[in-house]
């Protein structure tokens, strides 16, 4: 077929020069310090903060630990936990691993993060907390989940996966909610291999999240339950480098992003962004609209070597493991339908067109 390419999938890792990595290999390598908080850790650590102007900043080994731990230390063990059914697994599944239950409260249909005005009547006297989810780094309605928690005294965890580098309002996204977690993992719009963080908005529960990710003890002095969630030196030794390089990541995806708006030219609908917003262009979803249509156009882009991802599918109270009695139509409906696109820094334009030129011929 003329429009045959190599094979291109939804991502690709960004990776600096091998050169930069290998300076911070070699100090590795001097030091013969390969993790527990190592000197490239804690350099690596106050770069970000700097970066993202944050405080109350922790380097874990992934996003998914982040959650777990967030919810350890605002001492959610048991009860209920309102969550939404539209994200990847891991957000549920840290609710399950720490023995709560999840409540899935439905998403709104234009930005497909949760949605703010149905939370309030799922709210139970076994309520602990609220996990809501930036999906793909768009902003929830923090206002309203704030003045919700705030009225039932419930604590409130953001799953900020994809929101690395998003403001609201002028500030990090990262900086809402009484713990905000982010991935660091190889296909985000950051990167350290694997990784993860977590920002608090106290100090008390930054002293709580700093003593868990170290299995609960200081030395020889234990204090309380803990697990490994510490960051190795090589994974920050990735970050030191990628940091560098992560507005002008920012600005590529941008680029590529403005090309799929033009070439597809309208014809499928996306999620909208709040206007007090700054976007890093993590993903690129479309919605068909219906999930035929949907699995035709998947099949012609694999055809042609393309490979894009159904995230999220399924929603995420349909899980098998899941004792859910929560109907969420919008998420059910935009979950069997949507799609994201190729996007990463070495995507070429042309391939960009050759992928629209595709799906504009689905009926």
């Amino acid at each position: 077929m003329k429009n045959k390419v190599d094979s291109i999938f939804v991502t690709k890792s960004f990776l600096p020069p091998i050169s930069e990595f290998n300076k911070y290999l070699d100090r590795i390598w001097k030091s013969s310090y390969l993790t527990n908080q190592g000197p490239l850790l804690k350099e690596f650590e106050e770069k970000i903060k700097k970066y993202l102007d944050v405080e109350n900043f922790h380097f874990v080994t992934n996003g998914t630990i982040a959650l777990q731990i967030a919810l350890r230390a605002l001492d959610i063990t048991e009860g209920e936990v309102i969550t939404t059914p539209f994200s990847y697994v891991a957000t549920t599944s840290s609710i399950l691993w720490e023995r709560c239950t999840p409540v899935f409260v439905d998403i709104e249909p234009n930005t497909f993060c949760i949605d703010a005005n149905k939370i309030e009547k799922s709210i139970t006297k076994n309520t602990k907390a609220i996990m809501a989810v930036h999906v793909f780094g768009y902003p929830c309605n923090v206002k309203k989940i704030n003045k919700i928690a705030t009225k039932y005294n419930l604590k409130v965890i953001y799953d900020a996966a994809h929101a690395f580098g998003v403001k609201y309002k002028g500030k990090s996204l990262l900086d809402y909610g009484d713990v905000s977690i982010c991935s660091f993992h190889a296909t985000k719009v950051f990167h350290t291999i694997e990784g993860g963080c977590l920002v608090a908005k106290s100090k008390t529960t930054s002293n709580k999240i700093d003593l868990i990710k170290r299995f609960g003890h200081y030395g020889d002095e234990h204090f309380s339950l803990g697990i490994n969630g510490k960051a190795s030196e090589f994974q920050a030794a990735m970050g030191l480098c990628n940091i560098k390089y992560v507005d002008q990541i920012i600005k590529k995806r941008k680029k590529i992003f403005s090309f799929y708006d033009k070439f597809l030219k309208g014809k499928f609908k996306r999620p909208k962004i709040n206007k007090d917003s700054e976007y890093n262009y993590s993903y690129y979803p479309i919605l068909f609209q219906h999930e035929n249509q949907l699995l035709r156009g998947v099949k012609e882009l694999n055809k042609n070597n393309i490979f894009p991802r159904r995230y999220f599918y399924p929603s995420l109270n349909k899980l098998p493991y899941v004792e859910s009695k929560q109907s969420c139509p919008v998420s059910e409906n935009i979950a069997s339908k949507i799609l994201c696109l190729p996007l990463f820094t070495e995507l070429d334009i042309n391939k960009v067109r050759i992928i629209c030129d595709i799906l504009t011929k689905i009926e």
